[in-house]
């Protein structure tokens, strides 16, 4: 495997700090509420591919910057998708999500506003979440007709447990 390494890495719509052995990780598409779009995903899979294999990454906070953790899949890039493109996008997410639940080092999502659909699938697939009293979780797709498919409907049952 190829080592990426955290600082080589180019974002446009993610921060990542470093801070005692922890990746801050920010989600930084404030005007969309930082909502998942392909490019948003690809560089969140970098990430995580780089923490993988950087042994001096200890852990990793996932967050929000502005009002919302992540508001959600991109409905504005999605609209124009056929099936198969909509199908690939929500493998491509999942497998994302997948990656950040199998790290093998602790995933904090410290959601500080709006984790809707897939924002709320994303905290599912980490270790442990941390709600602000501005913490609003849901899974709105539904209402659309759309069903959670970054993963949720298999992460909710097992972290609810029987």
């Amino acid at each position: 495997m190829k080592e990426i390494v955290l600082k080589d890495l180019s974002l446009e719509n993610i921060k990542v700090n470093i801070e005692e052995n922890v990746a801050i990780v920010t989600m930084s598409r404030p005007k969309a509420l930082n909502a998942l779009n392909n490019q948003t995903l690809e560089e969140l899979d970098a990430i995580i591919e780089s923490v993988s294999v950087d042994k001096s990454i200890l852990g990793v906070i996932i967050t929000g910057e502005g009002k919302g953790f992540v508001a959600g899949a991109d409905i504005a890039q999605m609209r124009p998708y056929k099936a198969e493109e909509g199908r690939n996008y929500a493998e491509y997410a999942q497998s994302v999500f997948n990656k950040i639940e199998a790290l093998g080092k602790p995933v904090i999502a410290a959601v500080n506003g709006y984790a809707l659909g897939g924002g709320c699938e994303l905290s599912m697939s980490c270790d442990l979440r941390i709600a602000s009293e501005k913490a609003v979780f849901g899974q709105p797709e539904v209402n659309l007709g759309v069903i959670p498919c970054f993963g949720g409907t298999q992460r909710l049952p097992r972290l609810i447990g029987s």
